[in-house]
This record gives C-alpha cells, structure tokens and sequence, in this order.
C-alpha cells in the first residue's frame, strides 16, 4: 500500500525493540549446541589480555576477542563455539520447563484470532487491507477496486518466506496508477533490504532489482521512476537514488548524497504528492530540501540550512511550507512559510511548556496536529483560516495510547484512528470531522475470551531521587490479593528511556498470562523518553543519562511503598536501549530485581562508542556523547557503562538474548556482558544468553515463532517467581 509521507524527519529509534520478549524463536530448534550431550555447567569463556587507554585512562577488557575480528564476517572458532555453548546452557536450563512455556504458548495463542484481517482502507481506485489466515506466521496484502469488483491478492509474504529461516517485511507501494507494486523484504536480520517490482496486470516480477536498500520506496513521474536508499559498508544511510523502472541499476542517478558520518537520510512526497522532500539529520539537527516529484533531477529548494540543535521537518501545501521545529521552544512550534522564502518563518502555532507538539498532517480542508499534554496523547483538528480553533477528539479513559492510523489521501472527510488503553484491545476508529463523531470499526478480538471488568488501570506518580516526579502506568487484576493469597504479589516493570521514545500505555494480550497469576503489570515512564515533552527527553540523555536509570529503579522502589509488591518480587525487562537500562539498573540495586530479562542488550557503551567503525557508532555521539574526543564524555560513559560496571556483588536471575546478525546491538556485547558477570558475580543465580544464529535487531521472523519466544521468557519468569508448574529451581 501506498503510504503518504506527509512529515519527514532524519533522526530514526536506533535501538528500540518490543517490550516483554521481542525476539522471536522457532519451534525447532537451532544446531547450537556444541554436542548432542546437555552440559551440567555453564560456559566460562576465556580471558585474553587485551586493553586500551583513552584520555590517560586505561581500560582492561579481557573478553575483547568475542567480536569477531573480521566482523561483519563471524567466522572465528573460538567465537562460534562460545556462542553455540551458551546456547547449549540455555537449552538445558529451560529444558524442565518447556512443558509450562508450551502451556503458555498454547495460552496465548488462543488469545489470537487467526483468521483476522485488517479495516480496508481506501487509497486512489482501491481498498486495501492485508489478513492472517488460520495457522500462517505472515500476512497476505489484498485491495479491490472502491467502485465494486473482484478481490486481488497482490502479495502473499507466506510464499516469500517459504523455505527461509528469516523473513521480515520492509517498504511497500502500490505506483498512482495501481499497477506496479514495490516492495523490500530482509531475509537473514542484517537490515539490507532487497526490493522487487510486480506487475499486478501480469502478476509478474519485473527484472528490476534493488539491493542493499534500508528506506522508503517512492513512486515519482507517472509510476516511471522509484525513489530509494542504499545503505553503505558501514550500514548507514546517506544518499536518496532514481531508478528508472526497465534501467539497469547501474545507471541509477543519485540526487543527494550527505558527506556528514553522523547524519542519516530519509525521503517522502508531500502531503499532495508534488513534491519529494529530502530530510537529512541527527539526533538533534535537521536539514530539508525539496524537489517536483515530477521533475525529480531538478533544482533543489534548500528550506533553511542546518543550526545545530535546532530540528524541523517540512510539508506542503499549495506552495505553502508548514514547518514542526524546536528553534525557538523546546516542545516545538507549528510554522509556515512560502516557497518564495521558504527559510523565512511565521508562528502558527506557538511553543508551549504544557502541550508537547509531536507533529502534524496536513489534508485538503484542514490540518490535524497531534502531541501529548500531561503525557496523554492529544489529536486536533485545526481549520486553516483559524488553527488556534483547534477541535480536540475526546476519549473515554483517563490514560490510554491513540494516534492517527494510516490516512493515504489528501482529501479525507474522515480520519482512520488507533486507540487503546492497558485494559482496551486495540481499536480502530473513523472520525468524521464534520460531525465531530467516532465511529468504531473494529476492536481487537480475543477468541478465548477477554472480560476488562476483571482488570484496572492507574496511572501514578513516583518521587525519584532529585525531586523529579515519573508518572507509572499500572494494571492488574482486581482479585489480585485474593490470587497472591494476601501476600504482596510480584510486578513486572518495562520501560525503555531513550530517544525521546515514549512507551504508550498500551494493550497486550501476552500481558494477560501474568495478570491472571497474580502480577501487576507496570510501565516507568522515566526519563529519556519524551513521555512528559521535549525536556524529559533531553534529561536523560548525553550527561543526564543516570537520570534514567535512577528514575526506573526509583519506580520499582516507589511502587513497593505504595504495596503493589515487595523487594525481590519485582520482575523487569528492557531490549536494547532499554536492554542497557536493564544492566545499569541491577548494577545499580540488584536485590530490588527476582528476575530480569535483557534483550539485545546495548551493554558494551563505551567500546561501541570509542568504535567509530562501526555502522551506528557517529550518529549516536548526539545520544551517547563521543568518548573519543571529550574526556568528560568517556569517564561519564565509563561511570555507567553495564558491561564496564559489572561488581563482585550477587546478581538477580538474568535471561539474555542475541542476534548474531545484528546490527544495531552487535552479538559481542550481551556476549561479554554475561562472560564477564560469569566471572564476577558472587551469587548461584541462573544466568543464561541465548543468541538468535539466523536473526538480527528484531530476533526471527513469524508471528507463532516471536510469541513462543514471549512464552519462554515468561515460562523463565514464573521459574524465578516460583510460579512455574514444571522443573526445580536450578542454580549455577
């Protein structure tokens, strides 16, 4: 389907992953282990001198030789074999429990509607939608035409992933004139997306092939040119190409290249598809041009050239530029501005320290701004002869998650919605703007049953250390004394905290399978993230970045004075960013934590940022700070660093997971990560690591293979709660 690109922005969530076991695992298992026989220890892996000095400072890390030397090829013996031992430790560690993982497999599967599909959606001549059916890992993509005719299939991902171990969807466009359907899939997690072209008159694929692509694919010029991205040997994004559909790629014409190693490039239309904007940025500066979509190798319209710190993104309409920036307020203002003079700007909407700006849309006969006031998502209908007017959607709970969906015309009488809460399934909703009225159009269905009456939610608010009050989104079973036998029950805490990513108060049907045994279920909205506007971001980032992980462990402790759970009763999960939060944290308070699941975890900072040769590392000097030419940064980073801060000290129950293919959070460092706490740790608490061989960032492929994995590490949580039905309590 054709998605509008109405906001283009450069800065990307480079380290964000699904809460609650976002890596995915096959029902068969890998040929991980080093032999057929289950080993009765686990792994210790071996310690090499290997050290370096930055700034006067010298650092000692002996499990150094796990990154493979000539990564991204990992061919080295002794790596694999360590790798494949862990792996080995973990299948025999979860091995008596697979029986309860099963059980809560088979559990929440019942909570999925198999057959299900999506509400068709109108775009040009057709309605699209994609559906599941009955037993698939992957969707099928159908559209019919709007004036009445036969149902087409255009594209079945079940048949692309036939035969493969990995499949992950990318881009996918459907060309204004509907014939032509472009599209990019990822076939081993490494994130170098190949596209192909079909021709959904012959149903054929064209000759025409794009490799090594990570972006969005851009129909331009009567369907005959299509806009793309190639990444570079180091994973980055810095160009946008032409290819000329029938060409030979190596006569593909690139239009812009950004010689800037920090900077990443993404590209849209505009909001009536006749201009391509061109947005390159960071994590804190942005810089926009435009192009006529039908003249695409034409001149350039620089908007305003780059000021560091200052971040904005552009759309069009009728030669109008509106513009979302932070130039003159933090949580961002709305402006606009002609092509004429198109760096000269006028306030539509002012900056303001209560309502956090997040964005915009522009359609025919009004515009929708959308943001959040007391962390709670805000959507507004604005006209354009008085946007100060602004017509707020109401929603019926006092905390939930909402947001446009997908809204592929310019001229749209009603707008498609999303909503949901942490006790509503997720919800879609067509507005209609005239009269102000939500009309709903489908609710998450649950086939095994679902009563919210049973469930509450609240939203609280916990004192961290400095002062600073985070908001805790809770829910739980209202008869959870009665289900803990009037004993203080465990709780399972996530948050993420970083980027400016605000985790949504959100609903989760795996959630249910510890809700029903007794848990709470709470999210820390903790600094890092923009969960309470702009400024809550910037404090936890650069040299504010413990505020996140004091704000997290402050919850847990802030939650156990409320009487939602004790010290040791608390469980917690985190992936990547939050994978690292996961690591700070037990360094930090370990005895707080019964059990804690790492996901893909950024645990190694310090090295990952001194490594400028690695794909992310100098765009992320912006989130992080650079070690290598600020000594402040590297004895700040060193400070909190997971992996540098590992202590002689008992740790709590750790489940840790991998993708050998990633490129994101490379292996080596949940590797060393848990090498090292093998070595340090004073306790006879279960520490296991399981690498994903096939998979990257987002673990492998398929909806019934990602929750079996959710399964496992829940089946790993009861274990450590002593909930579990089957196995015993296995100590290292």
């Amino acid at each position: 389907m054709k998605f509008r690109n109405s906001i283009i922005t450069a800065a990307t969530l480079l380290l964000v992953t699904t809460p609650v076991a976002a890596i995915a695992a096959d029902d068969e298992k890998d040929d991980n282990s080093v032999s057929q026989t289950a080993p009765t220890s686990p792994p210790i892996a071996e310690k090499r001198d290997h050290s370096y000095t930055h700034h006067g400072i010298t650092i000692s890390d002996p499990y150094h030789w796990l990154k493979d030397q000539s990564y991204p090829t990992i061919d080295d013996e002794d790596v694999l074999d360590y790798v494949k031992a862990e792996n080995a430790w973990f299948e025999a560690q979860m091995a008596p429990f697979k029986p309860d993982t099963d059980a809560l497999f088979e559990e929440m599967r019942a909570r999925i509607k198999e057959d299900d599909s999506s509400v068709p959606q109108k775009d040009g001549d057709f309605l699209y939608w994609v559906e599941f059916e009955e037993g698939a890992q992957y969707r099928k993509h159908y559209r019919t035409p709007a004036a009445g005719g036969d149902t087409e299939l255009i594209l079945d991902e079940n048949a692309l992933a036939e035969g493969l171990e990995y499949f992950r969807m990318g881009a996918m466009t459907v060309s204004d004139s509907g014939r032509y359907l472009a599209y990019s899939f990822d076939n081993n997690g490494s994130e170098r997306y190949t596209v192909r072209i079909k021709d959904l008159q012959t149903g054929e694929l064209l000759d025409d092939e794009l490799t090594e692509t990570r972006s969005s694919l851009i129909w331009l010029k009567d369907d005959s040119i299509l806009a793309y991205s190639k990444v570079d040997a180091n994973w980055r994004i810095n160009n946008v190409r032409l290819h000329t559909i029938g060409a030979s790629v190596e006569d593909d014409v690139e239009i812009f290249t950004e010689d800037d190693v920090t900077f990443s490039v993404g590209a849209g239309l505009s909001a009536q598809d006749d201009w391509l904007i061109i947005a390159a940025g960071d994590n804190e500066t942005s810089e926009v041009r435009l192009v006529r979509a039908d003249d695409p190798t034409g001149e350039q319209i620089l908007v305003k050239p780059r000021q560091k710190g200052v971040e904005y993104s552009v759309d069009v309409r009728d030669n109008e530029l509106f513009i979302w920036t932070n130039d003159d307020h933090i949580n961002f203002r709305l402006a606009k501005a002609s092509l004429d003079a198109p760096g000269t700007w006028e306030t539509v909407l002012a900056g303001s320290d209560e309502f956090y700006l997040t964005g915009f849309d522009l359609f025919k006969d009004f515009m929708v701004t959308e943001g959040r006031l007391n962390g709670l998502d805000q959507i507004q209908i604005r006209p354009y002869d008085a946007p100060l007017n602004a017509k707020n959607i109401a929603f019926p709970e006092s905390s939930y998650s909402a947001g446009l969906s997908n809204n592929p015309e310019y001229d749209q009488t009603k707008l498609r919605l999303d909503y949901e809460s942490m006790i509503t399934p997720d919800s879609v909703y067509d507005y209609d703007v005239a009269n102000a009225s939500l009309e709903l159009l489908k609710q998450q269905e649950i086939p095994s049953g679902y009563d919210a009456s049973l469930y509450a939610t609240k939203r609280v608010s916990i004192q961290a250390r400095d002062g600073t009050m985070v908001p805790v989104s809770i829910v739980y079973r209202k008869d959870r004394d009665e289900l803990n036998g009037g004993a203080a029950g465990p709780l399972h805490l996530y948050a993420y905290g970083a980027y400016g990513y605000a985790v949504p108060p959100g609903f989760s049907t795996t959630r249910l399978s510890l809700l029903d045994r007794g848990f709470a279920y709470a999210i820390a909205h903790i600094r890092g993230g923009d969960d309470l506007g702009r400024r809550w971001y910037l404090q936890g980032k650069l040299n504010e970045r413990t505020n996140t992980f004091n704000d997290f462990v402050d919850a847990g402790r802030g939650l156990i004075e409320l009487g939602y759970t004790a010290e040791g009763k608390v469980t917690a999960s985190g992936g990547s960013a939050g994978g690292e939060l996961m690591g700070a944290v037990i360094n930090q308070d370990p005895s707080l934590f019964g059990a804690v699941a790492a996901h893909v975890p950024f645990v190694d900072v310090l090295n990952t940022m001194l490594d400028e040769s690695l794909p992310l590392t100098p765009g992320e000097w912006q989130e992080w700070g650079n070690p290598i030419t600020s000594k402040q940064s590297f004895a700040y980073i060193l400070s909190y660093s997971p992996y540098d801060q590992v202590s002689a000290q008992d740790y709590p129950p750790l489940l840790v997971t991998a993708g050998l293919n990633d490129p994101r959070v490379t292996y080596w460092e949940p590797a060393k990560w848990v090498a090292k706490l093998r070595e340090v740790k004073t306790d006879d608490n279960v520490l296991l690591l399981k690498t994903n061989m096939g998979a990257g960032h987002g673990g492998k492929s398929g909806r019934w293979n990602s929750l079996y994995e959710t399964a496992e590490e829940m089946a790993f949580i009861l274990w450590q709660m002593g909930i579990a039905e089957h196995g015993e309590t296995a100590a290292e």
